[in-house]
């Protein structure tokens, strides 16, 4: 196997590690515990339960990207980001972009102790829903193009 098959193979194993754990908190775990918990106890309730996926998501995005970056250096792909064709490789890189921000910069900067300290824990969790439906509806679509464009589909 050479370096950039290799690099594919990390590359689906940790899309499919991430988004697949970003379809289950968002489908699963969080009506879980809108069903389970009062809604002023569902933001810490949740703050709980991240705590034990945290490091895999962060270590399935790191992987992403590193994976990611190596196959278009490696390719000498670059110009596919300014290809509309190949829209979904420019949406796969923003998807990333935002879960990097959020895992790397936004959650220990300000969300962990805005999730800790809320004076609105219930609108605060309703929020949080919202933008986990709203990007895995992003991953999914960005998914199947990447997929599909990959395949010569589109």
């Amino acid at each position: 196997m050479d370096d950039f098959t290799f690099a594919r193979v990390l590359h689906v194993v940790s899309i499919v590690g991430w988004i697949g754990g970003v379809w289950f908190v968002t489908f699963v775990i969080m009506p879980a515990i809108a069903r389970a918990e009062a809604p002023a106890d569902r933001l810490h309730a949740f703050h709980k339960i991240e705590q034990g996926f945290s490091v895999q998501a962060k270590v399935w995005v790191l992987l992403a990207g590193a994976s990611g970056f190596w196959m278009t250096w490696r390719g000498d792909m670059w110009w596919r980001f300014a290809e509309p064709a190949y829209w979904w490789i420019s949406a796969m890189f923003f998807l990333w972009f935002v879960f990097f921000l959020m895992l790397f910069v936004a959650e220990p900067l300000f969300l962990h102790r805005r999730m800790d300290n809320s004076k609105t824990p219930e609108r605060d969790f309703h929020l949080m829903v919202q933008v986990h439906r709203v990007l895995s509806v992003i991953a999914l679509v960005t998914t199947m193009g990447a997929m599909a464009g990959a395949h010569g589909l589109i």
